[in-house]
């Protein structure tokens, strides 16, 4: 059976929709204690804004309590959203929620006796705790008594000796019986077995308890009946009754006149419950008028209970002192009753109330409800722990203070009665710090001050918060040319401060400001490690740097991400080997270089002129005469390539010379080049064509290219000569018209007179040089020529005619 006894409509007290609304005052951040006076409720006062539910006690585990959403005005399924906890004073759970409905159900047997002893309401006061956000409800479960102990006399047998002229209406206190049940359930009277000399009255303690006294009703007379045994019965008042038994032995004495009086009825002694054992309390005194053995008085606890007694009384002395341990929050005082008894049988009986003073013996409690670990950063005054403290003793001793260290970002605020919850002082960075160890210091206030220290461990989960940081803003690279496709030529790094997914970078190439620039062929990159690739084989004469960026991206949300620079420089290889302008090569016939036999030593013969692709060491070129026909004759400088006479030439030197020059490079390995250069030996100048003995069968093997060349040298040669000769009739033509004032007269013969016929075959101006490279053959000559000459046309007379007989001076480089 599960009785409210209070309304549910007033039966709960919230702390408001928010845990910040709850805890507005402000703290102080170079003092971070938090002192609160935490008073234990024995009682609920019946005007207190909670619900409080009824079991009775020894009811099944799992026996229904209360439907606490429809208590609490919630709606269904929130209290399982918001995580609902029942929270006990102790580490006890006395309660517990159906996982499914979320009723309130008993969680373990109750026994109203071991949980409240004699305390009579048996209350236990609980909270109802609810996150997002943070709630406290206020509750207590009464757990009512049921009559489950019968009252038990510490001892089967009593004796009792009273003296035979004992007037009757005398009263005889007997030992009381025990009863661990409350209220009706609890010992109500007692009665004993039918007979003429005694009856029985029930009386009431100063503690509330009921003890019997035994009234003699006749005079008794011990040669009549020594010796009585009379049963006594102690009843509850539960339905049905329980009763207990004992049996009274009473022996009927002689004459004693005088029975022991003590000195005061009622003693009262405080003691601290840490004594130790075996400490005095009191000493108790009582005095008896008889002589002899009548008079010599033995004392004794009246009610003696072997199991709780924590007393002792020295039988000849009086003295009590302590046999057992005392626990204030066990027990607060003790009412004993202490009989003298004479030689003769005659007693006397006072009291002692005991009171236990409470020392500071327990050290605060500390009960952690709900703890949330990891707690993501970057967020203010997030609530961490929600707990609450407790101390068993009672006054200065039951106050408490709590603390944290003073340089941990986090704060404690006091919540409803007991209960604090830790909070973030403000936003927290993982990366900083990522685990937090707080020891939490609950210290009561009594003397000396004890103190409970408990240890969270509170690690900090990651936010996407720092983009990748590169280990270089700008990363050089260099690959020589040629390299194989896939070559691994570098690598860039990024790292992140975050952790998991937030920390994993994946790399990308991202677009070029040059559109022109073809990355996508050039390189690649490894998403997730970062290495570069060369895709194909670059050449350094045609792309010698380049430049692009990378992006490093991590996988959290939402991504972040930042860029490098990448400069790839090609270093050069020697792969192209040298190429030789001048002489040309052109198949099987060489050119001839002409050189008359009075050329002194030094005289330049022809100068071979080569290149190569190449750059740097891989570009420096050195010649070198391999071989002649008369070795020493003639040498080529190693640094220009001009090839001179070693000597001056003689008529004993042979007419043709065939000469095979080497142009080298500088690279790793060196490659070269040769080229051969005829040179014929000639008395003079005179004739611009000198055919050679072997003139038919080079030209027999003429190559057509060559001739196609010529012609087309001659064709460029005679239309420019022909742009001169109108040139220049086009301004005789003014000239005259202008000296005359009429139209052009068209001179004598073919050309002017300053226009000089050479070999009869076309006319040149005499101003003009050229060369001639004549390849084997008189019919395959090529016409090249060099630095051109406008000619001076002298002043023209207005009647007369200037005749000019200039020498034409043609210079011939044959070749």
């Amino acid at each position: 059976m599960v009785d409210v006894l209070m309304g549910t409509g007033k039966g709960f007290s919230s702390l408001g929709s928010d845990i910040m609304g709850m805890a507005q005052t402000k703290v102080h951040r170079k003092k971070r204690q938090v002192a609160i006076f935490i008073m234990w409720m024995l009682l609920w006062e019946a005007g207190s804004e909670s619900i409080q539910y009824s079991v009775l006690e020894e009811s099944e585990t799992g026996t229904f309590v209360a439907n606490l959403t429809k208590d609490l005005g919630l709606r269904r399924g929130e209290l399982a959203a918001r995580g609902a906890q029942v929270v006990f004073k102790g580490n006890r759970q006395y309660l517990q929620l159906d996982p499914k409905t979320y009723d309130l159900r008993l969680n373990e047997k109750l026994d109203r006796e071991e949980l409240c002893s004699s305390t009579e309401p048996c209350v236990l006061p609980f909270q109802v705790l609810l996150e997002n956000p943070l709630q406290f409800f206020q509750a207590a479960l009464r757990v009512t008594d049921i009559n489950d102990h019968a009252p038990e006399f510490p001892a089967r047998e009593m004796l009792l000796k009273i003296s035979e002229i004992t007037a009757p209406g005398k009263l005889f206190p007997l030992k009381m019986a025990q009863d661990l049940d409350v209220g009706s359930n609890s010992l109500q009277s007692y009665i004993i077995s039918s007979n003429p000399h005694f009856h029985v009255l029930t009386r009431n303690r100063s503690d509330g308890r009921k003890f019997p006294e035994l009234v003699l009703d006749k005079a008794l007379d011990r040669e009549e009946q020594p010796e009585f045994r009379l049963t006594l019965t102690a009843l509850d008042g539960g339905s049905p009754p329980r009763s207990g038994t004992t049996e009274i032995q009473i022996l009927v004495l002689d004459i004693n006149d005088n029975a022991p009086e003590f000195a005061q009825e009622l003693y009262v002694a405080q003691i601290p419950e840490n004594n130790s054992l075996g400490s005095l309390i009191i000493t108790v005194s009582a005095r008896d008028l008889d002589a002899g053995s009548f008079g010599e008085v033995s004392y004794a606890l009246f009610q003696v209970d072997d199991i709780n007694q924590p007393f002792e009384i020295n039988a000849i002395t009086g003295e009590i002192r302590l046999r057992k341990t005392l626990d204030f929050e066990e027990f607060q005082s003790y009412h004993l009753d202490i009989e003298a008894t004479d030689g003769g049988g005659l007693s006397g009986k006072c009291s002692l109330v005991i009171k236990v003073l409470d020392v500071n013996d327990n050290p605060p409690q500390l009960t952690m409800s709900s703890l949330i670990s990891p707690i993501p950063e970057n967020l203010p005054e997030i609530i961490v722990a929600v707990f609450s403290v407790s101390d068993a003793d009672s006054g200065q001793n039951q106050q408490v203070i709590c603390s944290i260290d003073d340089n941990l970002p986090f704060l404690l605020r006091p919540s409803v009665e007991n209960f604090y919850t830790l909070v973030t002082e403000g936003a927290l960075d993982r990366e900083s710090q990522a685990e937090y160890n707080i020891t939490i210091t609950v210290t009561d206030l009594g003397t000396p001050r004890l103190k409970t220290q408990h240890n969270l461990t509170v690690t900090v989960s990651d936010v996407n918060d720092n983009a990748p940081t590169f280990s270089q803003t700008t990363y050089t690279l260099r690959v020589r040319e040629n390299n194989s496709p896939a070559l691994h030529i570098g690598s860039v790094s990024a790292t992140d401060r975050d952790s998991g997914a937030n920390a994993q970078v994946t790399y990308s190439l991202l677009p070029p400001h040059d559109p022109q620039l073809p990355l996508g062929s050039l390189v690649s990159i490894n998403a997730d490690n970062g290495q570069l690739f060369a895709l194909r084989s670059l050449d350094f004469e045609a792309l010698q740097a380049f430049e692009f960026r990378v992006g490093a991206a991590d996988r959290g949300s939402p991504a972040l991400s930042s860029q490098a620079l990448v400069r790839v420089l090609v270093a050069d290889a020697n792969d192209n080997a040298p190429f030789v302008l001048y002489p040309l090569q052109n198949g099987s016939a060489p050119c001839t270089e002409l050189v008359p036999r009075a050329a002194e030593a030094g005289y330049l013969v022809a100068k071979v002129v080569a290149v190569d692709g190449d750059s740097g060491q891989n570009a420096w070129l050195s010649y070198q005469l391999l071989k002649a026909t008369e070795p020493g004759l003639f040498g080529v400088w190693a640094h220009n390539g001009e090839v001179r006479t070693a000597r001056p030439l003689s008529e004993r030197d042979a007419v043709k010379h065939r000469l095979l020059v080497l142009v080298r490079d500088h690279g790793e390995p060196p490659l070269s080049a040769s080229v051969t250069l005829h040179v014929l030996l000639v008395d003079g100048f005179s004739q611009p064509y000198l055919p050679l003995p072997d003139a038919a069968a080079a030209e027999a093997r003429a190559d057509p290219l060559t001739v196609y060349l010529v012609v087309a040298l001659a064709s460029v040669s005679s239309l420019f000569l022909f742009s001169v000769l109108v040139f220049v009739a086009v301004r005789l033509c003014r000239r005259r018209r202008a000296a005359s004032g009429g139209g052009c007269s068209v001179p004598e013969g073919p050309f002017p007179g300053h226009l000089v016929d050479v070999s009869g075959a076309g006319t040149l101006s005499h101003s003009y040089q050229y060369e001639v490279c004549l390849t084997g053959g008189s019919g395959t000559g090529e016409f090249k020529f060099l630095k051109p000459i406008i000619p001076n046309f002298p002043p023209q007379g207005t009647g007369k005619e200037m005749v000019e007989n200039p020498t034409v001076r043609d210079s011939f480089l044959f070749s």
